[in-house]
Parts: C-alpha cells; structure tokens; sequence
C-alpha cells in the first residue's frame, strides 16, 4: 500500500509520495481533504497523513475505505 502525506507547501496543500508531489491541491485544507479519496482512489489506493501547518500529523486516512486493515471507525 502506497503511503502519502498532505501537506502545506507555501500557499498551496500539496500531495506527496515519497518526497515527490502527486497534485496541488489547493489553499483551503478541508476543501482539499475532501478531494483526497479521489485523487487517492485514482493514483490506486493507500493511506495519507494529513499534516498541519506546523508539519505534525492531525489524522490517517486510508483510500479505499475498504483498503484500510484495522477495519476500525475513524
């Protein structure tokens, strides 16, 4: 399972895999993390660490939902 992180790049939230950006995804962070299972879904799946502004992580999701192996809620 492929591991990305969003994070905030400048002005712009960013995704990346390996060090490398996968999309811009825009300036807002709750609109953005709304794009995420898309653009997740897309690239084939995995989990994303969404980060704050400060670099530390605030959650974890996993794309597809039925992707995720703790088969927890949340």
């Amino acid at each position: 399972m492929k591991k990305y992180d969003l994070v905030k790049a400048d002005t712009t939230w960013v995704l990346k895999h390996k060090q490398e950006v996968i999309k811009k995804l825009g300036t807002v962070k709750t609109e953005t993390v709304t794009k995420l299972a898309k653009v997740i879904t897309k690239e084939g799946g995995g989990s994303v660490k969404i980060r704050n502004t400060d670099g530390t992580i605030s959650e974890e999701r996993t794309y597809p939902r039925s992707a995720d192996p703790k088969r927890s809620k949340g």
